[in-house]
């Protein structure tokens, strides 16, 4: 009996992921002059109105004001009639000092015993659904927006697109956990007034839509059945486009946003699991963000070493304590090795250190590499490396640093080795 399993995306006008570009982009400025910051800022954003707070310990000076009115303006909020706009919107900032307790948890006398920030349990996720191997409804979900995002900046084909927008992909699969097609998409895009739903509905169907499927391979492409399409209507996808009727009023003036409310669109779209813990706006110290980085990591390059079909990893931490305090493997039964879950997990635990200033170093988590992460998923996109600014004592230097550096197939050849595939 197939089955349905849905995920959604937000695109980077949404009132929640302005926050959260808000909260990476000042962490970054941080890491920028000082690259041991200890950073953890949160935003919110309303009508006409951004406010940024947290905890901060650095010797970096960071002008908020103009970080938060770049965001602003890059993701395309200004013209006054959003009601919110870069050059005109309130900046309030109440960020403060680190707690010295937390400090003193994480700072230790040798940095390789850097303390873990704060407890908690940390997920990473990967299949085999996709190149990227992550979930083909969040991947579909994102590929939608991010389409939407280049049509809407270059304004020549929809050009009444306004910032904000969603999107939501419902996938059939086989009993066995193969896709078998498209059930579902819904679009919401924010527009200008007087823009007929029809045309908007036309554009995304006969515009967006076709270009998203153009850029899957071939296996994702003959899942999409359009409606009006030469098969059988059964097979036809549901496409739902501002099913309201109208989304004139959107982004901060629609609705606040808050740093960290997205933390299942940042991950899997609800496949696996989520710790509970956002990402946005918090430096590596923070496990909540550093740990699940390594754990998709670890993930995705057991999957692609051939160990198992699905693999979920979850690690615990203790505040102040380096080595966690719980590691587990999950293989959903699709396991390829002779081996139990247990088992696999005790291997895999010696191969990959989990301390957090080994993750820190593995992936260069010190470095300025955080604001393109806050949209459309911390996961599944490829690794590149490219030369960012820094600064040391005023002067600038460029240096090439590394992002994405978790979703690297690294360590394929030695799982390979280690578990004799």
């Amino acid at each position: 009996m197939s089955y349905f399993f849905t995920s959604e995306s937000v695109g980077e006008g949404h009132p929640d992921k302005i926050a959260d570009q808000i909260s990476d982009a000042l962490l970054d400025e941080f890491l920028r002059h000082d690259p041991n910051s200890k950073v953890a800022c949160e935003t919110m954003v309303t009508t006409g109105l951004a406010i940024v707070s947290g905890e901060v310990r650095t010797h970096a000076y960071v002008d908020v004001q103009q970080t938060v009115r770049d965001v602003i303006r890059k993701i395309g909020y200004t013209k006054g009639e959003y009601k919110f706009e870069a050059e005109s919107c309130g900046v309030l900032s109440a960020i403060h000092e680190q707690s010295s307790d937390i400090h003193q948890g994480v700072e230790r006398g040798t940095k390789e015993n850097q303390g873990a920030g704060d407890q908690g349990m940390m997920f990473g996720y990967a299949c085999c659904d996709t190149e990227q191997y992550m979930p083909l409804p969040i991947m579909l979900a994102h590929s939608l927006l991010t389409e939407l995002s280049i049509i809407r900046h270059e304004g020549k084909l929809m050009p009444y697109l306004r910032p904000d927008a969603k999107s939501q992909v419902t996938v059939q699969y086989s009993d066995k956990g193969i896709a078998e097609r498209i059930e579902a998409i819904v679009v919401s895009t924010q527009h200008d007034d007087n823009t007929s739903q029809e045309r908007i509905y036309n554009d995304v169907c006969n515009i967006l839509i076709p270009r998203v499927i153009a850029k899957q391979p071939t296996n994702i492409q003959q899942l999409f059945v359009m409606p009006g399409q030469n098969d059988t209507a059964s097979k036809a996808l549901k496409l739902h486009v501002n099913p309201t009727g109208s989304f004139v009023i959107g982004g901060p003036h629609g609705d606040t946003g808050l740093t960290g409310r997205k933390i299942i669109v940042d991950t899997y779209g609800g496949r696996g699991a989520h710790g509970g813990g956002a990402f946005s706006g918090k430096d590596s110290s923070k496990v909540d963000r550093s740990a699940a980085y390594a754990a998709r990591h670890i993930a995705k390059n057991m999957v692609a070493a051939g160990v198992a079909d699905e693999v979920l990893v979850q690690v615990a931490y203790a505040i102040g304590e380096a080595e966690p305090v719980g590691f587990y493997i999950n293989t959903y039964g699709t396991s390829h090795v002779d081996m139990s879950d247990g088992e696999i997990a005790q291997k895999i635990g010696k191969i990959f250190d989990m301390r957090p200033f080994a993750i820190v170093e593995r992936f260069g988590l010190q470095n300025p590499i955080y604001l393109p992460t806050a949209t459309y998923g911390h996961f599944g996109k490829e690794p590149y490396s490219k030369e960012v600014s820094f600064f040391n004592n005023g002067k600038e230097e460029k240096r090439r640093v590394q992002f994405f550096g978790w979703e690297k197939l690294d360590y394929v050849q030695q799982l390979k080795s280690e578990f004799n595939i």
